[in-house]
């Protein structure tokens, strides 16, 4: 079982898989790069996220806060 690849002209890191059509980069450094780069950006959007999380609750407190404030005022 041999796998025929073929080298595309104009992109030394490409290979075409003649069998599934297939195009692969077989560069492992610029593979390895990307996946930092997603893990980076996944990590940006957890953060993002987990702060909003913070803010939301933030905001949920201080309309309790409000509200025993306007009990408080109304209850004098």
């Amino acid at each position: 079982m041999t796998i025929e690849r073929k080298r595309i002209d104009g992109h030394p890191d490409l290979v075409k898989d003649m069998k599934t059509g297939a195009i692969i980069n077989t560069n492992y450094d610029a593979y390895a790069t990307a996946k930092k780069r997603a893990s980076a950006a996944q990590a940006q959007r957890d953060e993002i996220r987990n702060t909003t999380r913070q803010i939301n609750n933030i905001k949920c407190e201080m309309h309790e806060i409000k509200s025993l404030l306007t009990q408080l005022v109304t209850n004098k």
